[in-house]
């Protein structure tokens, strides 16, 4: 019972120091990107502020007829118009992205937490309807990536288990099978998508991967999103293509960060069972090293064994002295 607790108490000691390490390098990782992004960003970042500020002085300048306030004003109400979808064409203005294709969209990016941030609701209505309906979509939306990952793992386990049959080698075509479902779903989720986007939205084919991966991971900075440029013409089934591209998508990346997370928990458990077996074989050492050592009794029965020979041949040399004599 108190080796147990013993047990108990050292489990809950060891597991300390690996929390805090974790936690440690949790930090150190956040702060390694946080000097990273402000040194890269930061410079361009400030530039960009002094140019915008510069070019309104000028813009004041040239025009005298025009107000600082008026101005800023103006400035604010077609931020505010462009997040809202307006954009001004000439004399005259778009109809904005509150369609029903743009509203699907909206409510995708919305329950699977992608939440770009270009489009929002501005009224207090939608604004209450867009938290209930998170509120019950995002559980919903979890259930359905979780099915269909089981799905996709099952049809890999599947089709591992019969070219395991057809090779009668069931390691080699799991490894086999398992590497041609994440090659696929590389080319399917990854590197084929940003062609597409290069094709309709006029990206590179970097920044379509940037948006891809952005998008899938849920991060969603909403520097890049699909369908935002008003001088394109989309075709209908964009957006309908690329939110089920997410859904899949999303469940598949699902599937590989936790495939690397048992990765890495296999390999933390495998350093334990290492230390612990090594600790159990210093323990056994030790354990052989007491028992090998000679104890007092089998010394003094060692050394009265070697004194009995002795003793026998002073006797036997007195007796033959006594005859002789």
């Amino acid at each position: 019972m108190c080796r147990a607790q013993g047990e108990a108490v050292a489990g809950r000691r060891w597991r300390l120091p690996g929390t805090l390490l974790l936690l440690l390098a949790y930090v150190g990782y956040l702060l390694l990107g946080s000097a990273a992004f402000w040194a890269l960003e930061g410079p361009a970042s400030h530039q960009s502020a002094q140019q915008l500020l510069q070019d309104k002085w000028e813009l004041l300048g040239n025009y005298t007829c025009l107000k600082g306030p008026a101005l800023e004003r103006l400035i604010q109400g077609i931020i505010k118009a462009y997040k809202s979808g307006v954009t001004l064409q000439g004399n005259s203005t778009s109809l904005g992205r509150w369609n029903f294709v743009g509203s699907f969209f909206f409510s995708v990016s919305a329950i699977t937490t992608i939440g770009y941030g270009n489009l929002s609701p501005s009224t207090m209505s939608a604004q209450i309807f867009c938290i209930f309906f998170a509120l019950f979509g995002i559980p919903l939306n979890l259930i359905l990536l979780n099915r269909i990952g089981q799905l996709m793992l099952s049809g890999v386990q599947r089709c591992a288990k019969r070219l395991g049959e057809k090779l009668h080698w069931q390691e080699a075509a799991t490894i086999l099978t398992r590497t041609c479902a994440l090659v696929t779903g590389l080319l399917l989720f990854l590197l084929l998508p940003p062609f597409l986007f290069s094709v309709i939205e006029g990206w590179t084919y970097e920044e379509g991967f940037y948006y891809s991966f952005i998008t899938l991971s849920t991060i969603g900075f909403g520097d890049y999103v699909i369908g935002m440029n008003p001088d394109l013409t989309y075709p209908c089934w964009y957006k309908n293509l690329v939110s089920v591209w997410i859904l899949f998508g999303m469940a598949w990346l699902a599937l590989v960060i936790n495939l690397c997370i048992t990765l890495l928990e296999n390999s933390s458990d495998l350093c334990q069972c290492g230390k612990k077996k090594s600790k159990e074989l210093e323990q056994e050492l030790m354990d052989g090293n007491k028992n090998s050592s000679p104890r007092p009794d089998d010394v003094e029965s060692c050394s009265s064994k070697d004194t009995k020979p002795e003793d026998s041949q002073s006797e036997w040399c007195a007796q033959s002295l006594s005859e002789t004599m």
